[in-house]
């Protein structure tokens, strides 16, 4: 007698690993630019504050900030809501959409000559007409991260930078809390980094 073969279900941390792997791989690279004079400060207390015209304020800037303060932390600094703290970290954030390129010149039925499966969503039939099966266009969101550090004692900027990344609308990567874990650990990741430079992080 043949034994039936047992379902496969997978138990719930494979489950879960497996979502992680999924985000992981959906971030998008973003791009880190870093100014500052020296050798700054990587030790004291540091206060995290919103920078002054802010574009976006609200619950969605708190997430910023707190991830700013979590690598804050790990790359040294204490992080203090007193006002007596040694530095100021001003943080801001933007996000940006932009529509679909020449949305208008889609095309969503094509004539041409054969059958044949093209590329880009087009299923040939009969005698080569193409219908676009892939859907209206996604459109691209733009996530820009801004930190700049100060002395509460003069005023003094000792370092500032910028993380910018982009990722299809609806996409994990274009979501307020996986971008602004990223772009805090891409920002501060390596502080203070390279003076000047624009580096790519994956």
């Amino acid at each position: 007698m043949v034994k039936p073969i047992p379902h496969f279900r997978p138990s719930l941390a494979l489950c879960a690993a497996l979502a992680l792997a999924g985000c992981a791989t959906a971030i998008a690279p973003i791009e880190v630019t870093r100014f500052h004079i020296g050798n700054p400060a990587t030790t004291g207390a540091v206060a995290v504050r919103e920078m002054a015209n802010n574009p976006d304020v609200g619950l969605e800037f708190r997430t910023y900030a707190s991830a700013v303060g979590r690598e804050l932390q790990r790359v040294g600094f204490t992080q203090s809501s007193d006002d007596g703290a040694e530095y100021v970290a001003y943080v801001s954030f933007r996000r940006a959409f932009r529509s679909p390129i020449d949305e208008g010149k889609r095309k969503p039925v094509s004539v041409g000559v054969g059958g044949a499966v093209g590329s880009g969503g087009y299923s040939g039939l009969g005698v080569g007409i193409g219908i676009d099966l892939s859907g209206p266009p996604k459109g691209m969101v733009t996530t820009e991260l801004a930190v700049q550090m100060r002395r509460r004692a003069d005023g003094v900027a000792i370092w500032e930078g910028r993380a910018t990344t982009s990722a299809r609308e609806g996409s994990p990567a274009a979501q307020p809390g996986l971008a602004a874990a990223k772009l805090a650990s891409a920002l501060l990741g390596g502080y203070p980094g390279e003076s000047g430079r624009t580096i790519t992080v994956k």
